[in-house]
C-alpha cells in the first residue's frame, strides 16, 4: 500500500481508538512544527475544524502521518 515505512499518530484517540477528552488539535500541532521550521506536505487547512491530517518526512524520507479522526476540544 505504501512504498516506505510510515509512522502514524492519531491525535484524539487512545491506543484502542477511544476518543480522549483533551488533546492537542492537529492544526495546533502543525502550527508548532511549522514554527520550528518544518514544512508539512500536504498540510492541514488551519481554517477548518474537526478531522484533518498533515504529513512530514523523516530524514530518511519515510512519511510521518498525523491523522486526526475526531473533533477537537478546541475552545
Amino acid at each position: 500500500m505504501f512504498e516506505r515505512n510510515m509512522l502514524t499518530f492519531n491525535p484524539g484517540w487512545d491506543s484502542t481508538k477511544v476518543t480522549l477528552a483533551d488533546f492537542d488539535d492537529v492544526r495546533d500541532l502543525q502550527k508548532t512544527l511549522k514554527a520550528r521550521g518544518l514544512a508539512p506536505n500536504p498540510a492541514a487547512d488551519e481554517s477548518t475544524t474537526g478531522p484533518a491530517y498533515f504529513m512530514l518526512a523523516d530524514p530518511d524520507g519515510n512519511p510521518i502521518l498525523v491523522d486526526q479522526h475526531v473533533a477537537s476540544p478546541r475552545k
